[in-house]
């Protein structure tokens, strides 16, 4: 039979008959480790590169516990404490919830069903919609089967019996995806109870360690994402190791929904989409408005702080212009489609860049001269398919808080710093003070995915990562995310509920300048190509508006509340001395206003706490006398008394600061 060595992550080493498994292994360590493991991740017996610890992330296979082992390898076994055995984990999840759904409906045509971020999926084609009651009873049984410790068990076939299991049992998807995706002879199943399905795996060992879980819903989804394809049902659930996870996830959820833009831009009469004018489509109300005119207020004076030069370009430009960029190419399938305007044709701009190209390019620059940055709040307009439009999040048209910025190649490290500067002044300003950061590279097996050369891409990523490293900046290297004309930092903000929201871009650009020829005379009197870097802080205005409100729940602070004060008299007797004190609030340069109405006042203070209105001051016979306000806070309660001439400088101090909390 023979033996082999087995190196463990601390580095020892053991000898072991061949075939053995990495649960009788995790069993000789300790029983706790049998207990709690979940998969294990095997490698080559080779050590590692310098700098990789042995059963890191990127090193080796998942397989199952179960899994004999025949040759020598590194081995590791996972736990919950591995983030890798989530997904595993989770993919378990997803077969337990099929093998549910087939007891109880034994005619369901099976998709796919993967794990996926908090949880998992399967897909279903059934004639008859699914139902919440059904939910309810395909959750019940997922526990009893769950109860029962149902062994994950992997078989293999030969692929034309793994056709002809599938054809008799009437699985026409799992057909497809046999004749697909099965390349080896042997075709790699697992079993589930009665639950048999064409999967690589690997699972954890069995149904019992799965019991945080929830169904949550029921959506459509075309085969395969492709439209004309059946339309099936897909069942998502939310899965954790323990309890405390999922009811904290669920506490989230509930959060999320209290906080949501949509609901809250109506109560808050903040925007609107109308369908008479089209999905996707923005109506801000006065309210809203004002908002959006505080933000660009801030971002307008800083851009002008830094050194930007502000610059307004049109929202529909020859499509010519979209070619020499290369849009038309990359971009095509997000853009609407052409106008024609006196037999040529003219596109409506899903980008602010060539507009600004086109500036750069109306001279010639000298060294001097540069670097230039140009900035824009331009609106643009992308073709986003109806089902992925989300409140101001997905939109169709949208304002972008543009800038591009032209500069030499010695330049370039300190503009992007500058960039990212620009970025965490942003978050501070706006009451964020969690965040991460990408970068988003390209992928080297797929070139013809990029424009460019590979020695222009390892230049530009090269800039972008030794700016993260001078700044010592934490970040998380992701390869093939960049755009096709150049890298990219992202900055993700954390909001108050702990979620992650891409804000800020910084995106390198050696493709542009050199399809539109952009030059400028160098000290030594040659012509030189500059380099361009797209920035853009909020992402776009109404993104960062929709995420603002989730973030406050509605609450804005008060250097950015529609409504700053609220006066409200006790009764009709004290309405003169309420419009002094409106009229007062207003002089001193705050947005106030006054609730007169003939109701009662517990009614005014509720109205003007479910608007979200930051002060609110209660004036009666005895404020008037001593020229008094009784000073409420949405959320710190009563105040109390205070001269109004104190509390408008106080007011003055908050402001001033953008105070956020």
């Amino acid at each position: 039979m023979g033996t082999i060595q087995i190196t463990l992550p601390d580095g020892s080493s053991r000898q072991a008959p061949r075939g053995i498994t990495p649960a009788e292994i995790a069993r000789q360590i300790s029983p706790r480790l049998a207990e709690e493991a979940l998969v294990a991740r095997v490698s080559s017996s080779n050590p590692p590169p310098a700098g990789v610890a042995s059963g890191a992330a990127s090193d080796g296979e998942l397989v199952d516990l179960s899994r004999p082992l025949e040759h020598d390898a590194r081995l590791a076994i996972l736990t919950a404490k591995d983030p890798a055995a989530l997904e595993v984990f989770r993919h378990s999840a997803a077969h337990l919830l099929a093998a549910a759904v087939l007891e109880l409906f034994p005619n369901v045509k099976l998709g796919i069903g993967p794990p996926i971020e908090n949880g998992f999926f399967y897909e279903f084609l059934r004639e008859e919609p699914f139902t919440p009651e059904d939910l309810e009873r395909i959750e019940a049984k997922m526990r009893e089967l769950a109860a029962q410790d149902i062994p994950n068990e992997r078989k293999l076939l030969p692929k034309a019996e793994a056709l002809e299991l599938y054809r008799r049992s009437g699985q026409p998807f799992k057909c497809e995806l046999v004749e697909e995706k099965a390349a080896e002879p042997m075709v790699s199943f697992y079993t589930t109870g009665k639950f048999l399905d064409f999967c690589r795996g690997p699972h954890i060992p069995s149904t019992g360690r799965i019991r945080a879980f929830k169904l949550m819903n029921i959506s459509g989804a075309y085969w395969k994402g492709q439209e004309g394809n059946p339309q099936m049902q897909r069942i998502y659930g939310a899965c954790f190791y323990t309890q405390a996870e999922l009811d904290d996830y669920l506490h989230k959820l509930e959060e999320a929904k209290r906080r949501d833009h949509r609901r809250l831009g109506s109560e808050l009469d903040l925007f609107s989409i109308q369908e008479e004018a089209g999905p996707g489509l923005i109506f801000w109300h006065p309210r809203g408005g004002l908002v959006r005119k505080l933000m660009e207020d801030w971002l307008r004076e800083e851009l002008l702080r830094r050194g930007y030069q502000l610059v307004f370009t049109p929202h529909i430009m020859r499509l010519d212009l979209w070619k020499t960029s290369g849009h038309t190419n990359f971009y095509r399938e997000n853009m609407f489609g052409a106008i024609e305007v006196e037999k040529a044709d003219y596109q409506l701009k899903p980008m602010n860049c060539p507009g600004h190209i086109l500036i750069y390019k109306s001279r010639l620059r000298s060294y001097r001269d540069l670097p230039i940055r140009l900035a824009e709040l331009g609106t643009v307009y992308r073709y986003e398919r109806s089902g992925v439009l989300h409140g101001l999040l997905r939109v169709r048209g949208f304002t972008q808080d543009d800038a591009h910025i032209f500069c030499r190649p010695e330049q370039i490290e300190s503009e992007i710093e500058a960039c990212v500067d620009f970025a965490f002044a942003v978050l501070r300003t706006f009451g964020f003070d969690r965040y991460e950061v990408e970068l988003s590279a390209r992928d080297p097996a797929h070139p013809e995915n990029y424009a460019g050369t590979v020695e222009d891409w390892a230049r530009a990523e090269g800039a972008l990562v030794g700016t993260m490293q001078r700044m010592k900046i934490p970040f998380k290297k992701m390869e093939g995310e960049a755009v096709f004309y150049g890298p990219k930092i992202d900055v993700k903000l954390i909001d108050a509920i702990g979620r992650p929201w891409q804000l800020t871009t910084v995106q390198f650009d050696f493709n542009l300048p050199r399809r539109f020829g952009l030059e400028y005379v160098g000290e030594d009197g040659s012509r030189h190509q500059p380099l361009m870097v797209h920035r853009a802080l909020w992402g776009s205005v109404e993104r960062f508006f929709g995420i603002l409100i989730e973030h406050y729940a509605g609450a804005f602070p008060a250097w950015l509340a529609p409504v700053q004060v609220e006066v409200l008299p006790v009764s009709g007797k004290f309405t003169d001395y309420a419009k002094q004190v409106t009229d007062a609030v207003a002089a001193a340069g705050f947005r106030g206003h006054l609730d007169d109405r003939n109701e009662k006042l517990q009614a005014k203070i509720r109205d003007a706490q479910l608007q979200k209105v930051p002060y609110m001051l209660v004036v009666g016979g005895k404020e008037a006398e001593a020229g008094n306000v009784a000073v409420r806070h949405r959320s710190r309660g009563d105040l109390g008394p205070q001269p109004l001439a104190d509390f408008l400088a106080a007011l003055h101090r908050e402001v001033d600061t953008r105070a956020t909390s």
